[in-house]
């Protein structure tokens, strides 16, 4: 599995439409063939950070996102909404998704 982290700080006019602003490119991506899961969070520390999690069942597909018209079109969308670049996280995991963690349990 490819596992991709990516923080995006916005800038303050685009905070409350930011998730609006990268919908479509959600939901194409969630879409593709081998896309496992393509999830959005907000920093607790910063309103502005966005924090996308994704992953890809392997390198093929994660090369085949990189080079989809959806993801150059949100490329050029989000250009113009972002303050920072982006800061990245892009690793091989052994597993295909999601685990249970061992460490904690509902009582």
């Amino acid at each position: 599995m490819i596992l991709i982290v990516v923080k995006f700080t916005v800038r303050p006019e685009y905070r409350d439409e930011w998730l609006s602003l990268v919908d479509d490119f959600t939901r194409a991506t969630r879409d593709e063939p081998g896309n496992l899961f393509f999830e959005w969070s907000v920093s607790v520390d910063n309103p502005r950070e966005f924090v996308l999690v994704e992953g890809f069942a392997d390198r093929e597909a994660g090369d085949a996102h990189v080079n989809s018209q959806h993801f150059r079109a949100a490329m050029d969308t989000m250009a113009g909404a972002i303050e920072t670049t982006p800061q990245i996280i892009s690793t091989e995991a052994p597993n295909k998704g999601w685990s249970a963690m061992g460490e904690l349990s509902p009582r």
